[in-house]
């Protein structure tokens, strides 16, 4: 992507299409085709679709797709390749400012309302100037793609699987760095945390073209004499918004991507504090070969966004992560317009969590601690996954305390593209007074004591220390709430009292999305596992509660965590197709009465 930036800082404009022409060719030259021809015309200057279709793919069977294995990940120790190609890429990137439009089938819109997305540990530092898409884009954009999911889903499927395996590859090599040093900076990553994020989007890619190959391959396996029965599994009728986090680069890419490998179009919202690293990815692809229009990039606020999708009748799916307050008004708001659309629309979300560690008497000490170091501050608490609450027996609680604090104290905090912090800063000024308020609150309640840190400094960049507390109040907010930031709160309770324990993490929350266990004792974890089944989505036995990885634990949560669709699974994608059942019959019939009517 450095060859997309320029000295001023704006990013090279592409030939503005205002007529597109879809079609396809034999299959040589299928992809190819579905490229965009641009021809002048008159009017107001929106595009317009005009499509030809003279071949099918729809309810083509699986292909022989390249084998599939989780993205390895470097170290960037000192004098390795990798850490000199990512110090030269956080330093272009830190010389410039990225001019991002609103891209629509190909077109890009540059409408003056524009936001500005900062450096998070260094806020007087712009790293790209973003344009807000207006409802009337956003109303375009909803036609466009209705249009262009027409042809996409008509497009053979290995030419459609060609497109993410093509950007798995230009992520995984050539544009590595670029995508590094965006999700560094912008969002406030140190070097590991932004290695595993980039190597989460490049899974996601590999792993939901073999997951949509395996879904494909899934056809009816009895047949009547003279029959033969199959199964089509079409896209969407109409489009799917997607409206991804701050959080994770890689969860934009699987929620802009993922029903697009099903034959979907699809309108990306990014969060505008994720701008960069999102647009960088969009333009991955579009290098890559998915023809304009299948995803369309539209930065916009999120009521301009959410009124705008909720009040077309093209819409058929909304592909959500984020908080747990904006996913319900979403559906409230679906609910109200429910009569208006083509097609019941899907909601899936993935949204808060209130995420425990659960420490047995019979745990290993060491490895609770490291853990929970982890879970709690890396990335400064900002994962959906993240611990914020641990429950902690009163036989082990003084050993775990003084290992926490040790740990605590050496934790350095500083600038995301400084190598050697642990942590940096929050991701904007909003998250930075939500989590001081938690902390502020806490010093005035008698039943909870600060251990650790405590401090928050926002004059250079959001920083928050990692801050623990204890309470003996397992109803306190700290207990109860989703912060989002690095701050742990312990309960202690008696060893003999492990039932009343798991009664505690079960109704505290109205979240259910990670927890983890530690214990040595088998029965132990076989009782922790039965008794914490609807608590936690993903629960984690004697390791940390966050790290999901693509194709080996799908990652998701019920009651206020979501709708637990799992991304990661082959069962996510089918949320994003819709069966068609085919019969049919090589024997003409001869009598219409049946013979007990004889």
């Amino acid at each position: 992507m450095a060859s997309w930036l320029r000295a001023t800082g704006r990013l090279a404009q592409r030939p503005v299409p205002t007529r597109v022409a879809w079609s396809t060719r034999p299959a040589d030259n299928r992809l190819a085709a579905l490229r965009l021809c641009r021809a002048p015309t008159g009017g107001n200057g929106w595009g317009q679709v005009r499509m030809s279709i003279t071949t099918s793919c729809v309810g083509l069977g699986s292909v022989n797709i390249p084998s599939i294995k989780n993205e390895p990940m470097p170290s960037f120790a000192k004098g390795t390749v990798e850490r000199q190609l990512l110090r030269e890429a956080l330093d272009r990137m830190k010389q410039d400012v990225v001019e991002v439009p609103v891209v629509i089938g190909g077109r890009e819109y540059h409408t003056g309302d524009v936001i500005e997305q900062h450096v998070c540990s260094d806020h007087q530092k712009v790293l790209a100037r973003c344009h807000q898409a207006t409802g009337e884009l956003v109303d375009h954009a909803t036609e466009v793609a209705a249009a262009a999911r027409k042809v996409w889903d008509d497009t053979p499927w290995e030419d459609r699987a060609a497109v993410y395996l093509k950007a798995a590859e230009l992520l995984s090599k050539k544009y590595r760095y670029e995508i590094l040093a965006a999700t560094m900076l912008g969002q406030g990553k140190n070097v590991w945390q932004a290695e595993i994020d980039t190597a989460e989007a490049i899974d996601f890619l590999r792993f939901n073209v073999q997951f949509a190959n395996q879904i494909y391959a899934e056809q009816p396996a009895h047949h009547s004499e003279g029959v033969w029965n199959r199964v089509n599994y079409r896209s969407l009728e109409g489009f799917v918004a997607a409206v991804s986090p701050f959080n994770f680069t890689a969860i934009g890419v699987n929620l802009a991507t993922a029903p697009t490998v099903m034959g979907n179009a699809v309108l990306w919202k990014p969060a505008s504090t994720a701008v960069l690293s999102n647009y960088l990815v969009f333009k991955l692809l579009q290098e890559a070969g998915l023809p304009d229009g299948v995803i369309n990039f539209l930065p916009s606020s999120g009521p301009t966004f959410g009124d705008s999708i909720t009040s077309s009748n093209y819409l058929t799916c909304i592909n959500f992560t984020g908080s747990t307050n904006t996913f319900n008004f979403l559906w409230r708001q679906v609910g109200e317009r429910l009569s208006t659309y083509i097609h019941y629309p899907r909601l899936i979300g993935e949204c808060g969590g209130k995420n425990f560690h659960f420490v047995h008497p019979t745990a290993q000490v060491a490895n609770v601690v490291n853990e929970t170091l982890r879970s709690s501050f890396e990335y400064q608490g900002q994962k959906c996954s993240a611990c914020s609450r641990i429950y902690v027996p009163k036989s082990l609680w003084p050993t775990i305390k003084d290992e926490l604090l040790k740990g605590i104290d050496e934790i350095k905090m500083g600038q995301s593209d400084d190598f050697s912090v642990f942590m940096s800063a929050v991701i904007d000024q909003a998250s930075f007074d939500n989590i001081s308020g938690f902390i502020s609150r806490a010093g005035e309640r008698s039943s909870v004591q600060l251990l650790a840190g405590g401090g928050a400094d926002d004059s250079v960049g959001y920083f928050v220390e990692p801050t623990l507390f204890e309470t003996t109040d397992p109803k306190d907010e700290l207990m109860t709430r989703e912060i989002f930031g690095p701050v742990l709160t312990a309960y202690v309770y008696d060893d003999d009292k492990v039932d009343g324990i798991f009664e505690e993490i079960r109704t505290t929350s109205p979240y259910g999305l990670t927890g983890s266990v530690f214990a040595q004792d088998r029965a132990a974890l076989r009782q922790a596992q039965s008794e914490l089944k609807d608590a936690a989505g993903n629960l984690y036995l004697n390791v940390k509660s966050t790290g999901a990885v693509v194709g080996q634990q799908p990652f998701g949560g019920a009651r206020s965590s979501g709708t637990n669709d799992k991304a990661g699974a082959p069962s996510y994608l089918l949320r994003f197709t819709s069966l068609q059942s085919v019969k049919e019959s090589f024997l003409a019939s001869d009598d219409w009465r049946y013979p007990h009517m004889q």
